[in-house]
């Protein structure tokens, strides 16, 4: 039940990627393909902008592919979590993954309410039936096709969903350094075609966030001096 009300909100977004893929061309057997194997809404959004706009192949992959970074940081919290679980358990967690389930799980998680079993259930509970709701909004909008795109706008869905999930994570300098950052980066880097101005606002923002978190680790590692109070006579 914890998911249910994002599962909700994700629905005129997934109902967007699935109408924006048959507007961009590609058939509907495709389009569906697309989603259960990439199955992650921002990357697919940018990768059918740039289908779209008839980007090369390593530009799109590699737009992907900085987009979802993120989840190998979700994967290193997650995995002390899953290690006692066999590799089946693992993968089919890793694939169902989201920002949403990782944002419910891993808070009951650290509250150590739930024992190693029921934490595995709790995240599957979770994870799966968002990759449900997001499958079946993703076919709708591709049987609506690009109907859904010119009657509905629906479009102020996507940049709410992940404004939810980003302002609770701004609990510190380097977060916040490295989304102030990659914001303002993005949007000066705007001019550049097929989107790379936003992989190179997201690589300027990790790379400002992690430098300012490396400082402040090394500043608090430092030995502080003291008095001994010793004196010679």
């Amino acid at each position: 039940m914890a998911i249910l009300p994002i599962s909700l909100g994700v629905v005129p977004f997934g109902v967007i990627a699935g109408g924006a893929m048959i507007e961009s061309g590609i058939p509907p057997q495709h389009a569906i393909a697309m989603t259960i194997v990439s199955f992650t809404g921002a990357a697919q959004l940018a990768a059918i902008d740039l289908i779209d706009q008839t980007a090369p192949v390593a530009v799109i992959v590699l737009t992907a592919v900085i987009i979802n970074l993120r989840f190998t940081m979700y994967s290193a919290s997650m995995a002390p979590y899953f290690r006692r679980f066999g590799a089946l358990t693992k993968w089919l967690g890793a694939y169902v993954l989201t920002d949403e389930a990782y944002a419910i799980s891993i808070t009951r998680f650290r509250d150590g309410e739930l024992s190693s079993h029921s934490q595995k259930w709790f995240y599957f509970g979770a994870a799966i039936p968002f990759w449900a709701t997001w499958h079946l909004s993703a076919a709708l909008g591709v049987l609506l096709g690009t109907s859904v795109l010119s009657d509905v706008s629906l479009a102020f869905a996507v940049p709410l969903t992940f404004i939810a999930l980003l302002i609770p994570d701004l609990d510190d300098r380097p977060t916040m350094l490295a989304a102030l950052i990659s914001g303002v980066a993005s949007i000066l880097l705007g001019f550049i075609p097929f989107n790379l101005g936003f992989v190179l606002a997201v690589l300027i923002g990790i790379t400002a966030g992690t430098a300012v978190e490396q400082r402040s680790t090394t500043q608090s590692e430092q030995p502080v001096a003291t008095d001994t109070g010793c004196e010679t006579t």
